[in-house]
């Protein structure tokens, strides 16, 4: 796990796990879990970009990036699949609104970075912010090494403080409000921030019942990936 943190952010574009949204742009920002997923990444540049960059990324992963953001980028799409298809996960969309429930990966993804922020302490000995410092850092410093599209989005995110603003509940609403106005159909997506008050209890268990799974199984992929670029045969299959 990256164990420090540096200064602000922007909206990550996951264009393949949801339907019904607007391509990539600057502003066409989506607001996910993208704090679970820096949090989950090695303490290092190369795997911090790669955590990040699996939004961007589609398709066959370019065998000319550094190891360590091949590295990031596989891991980045095995914990979206495990995240995806496990069971807690799936009842915290069960209990949106039907209207939402289009959008529950979405919401749920959101959710989910809300209580990892708001129980930040559970999970780091380093704060919230010296961690976004550090995550902000690393990207602005490699930002000309990366996609054009992820470059625009690095400035959003550093600009708002994107990760921070995860503990609060006007963050996550103008999260909502966010996606909301770029969805291609009218959604009232904002809306949906009273599932959240009215399930917080219920999607904060769900959380907390789902993170250490989550944790426990990105540090089997760790080390099977170590074990693989040691040249050792790997347990894991």
């Amino acid at each position: 796990m990256l164990a420090t943190g540096m200064d602000t952010a922007e909206q990550w574009v996951r264009d393949t796990r949801h339907e019904g949204l607007v391509g990539a742009s600057p502003e066409c920002c989506r607001q996910m879990n993208y704090l679970a997923h820096v949090y989950l990444a090695e303490d290092d540049p190369e795997s911090i970009i790669g955590a990040l960059m699996g939004d961007f990324a589609q398709g066959r992963i370019d065998p000319t990036l550094a190891p360590g953001i091949r590295r990031g980028i596989l891991t980045h799409r095995k914990v979206d699949a495990f995240t995806d298809a496990h069971g807690v996960f799936r009842a915290s969309k069960r209990r949106l609104r039907p209207q939402f429930r289009r959008y529950g990966g979405i919401l749920v993804d959101l959710y989910y970075d809300h209580f990892l922020a708001v129980e930040w302490s559970r999970y780091s000995d380093v704060s919230l912010m010296a961690f976004s410092r550090r995550v902000y850092g690393v990207l602005l410093e490699h930002r000309m090494k990366l996609p054009p599209r992820m470059q625009r989005s690095i400035s959003y995110m550093v600009n708002h403080d994107l990760l921070l603003s995860y503990r609060d509940m006007d963050g996550i609403h103008r999260a909502l409000k966010g996606i909301e106005g770029r969805l291609k159909r009218q959604s009232e997506l904002s809306d949906a921030i009273v599932d959240l008050e009215q399930n917080r209890g219920l999607l904060a268990a769900d959380f907390f019942a789902f993170f250490p799974e989550l944790i426990a199984f990105v540090r089997q992929l760790q080390g099977a990936q170590d074990q693989v670029s040691a040249g050792k045969p790997s347990s894991s299959g």
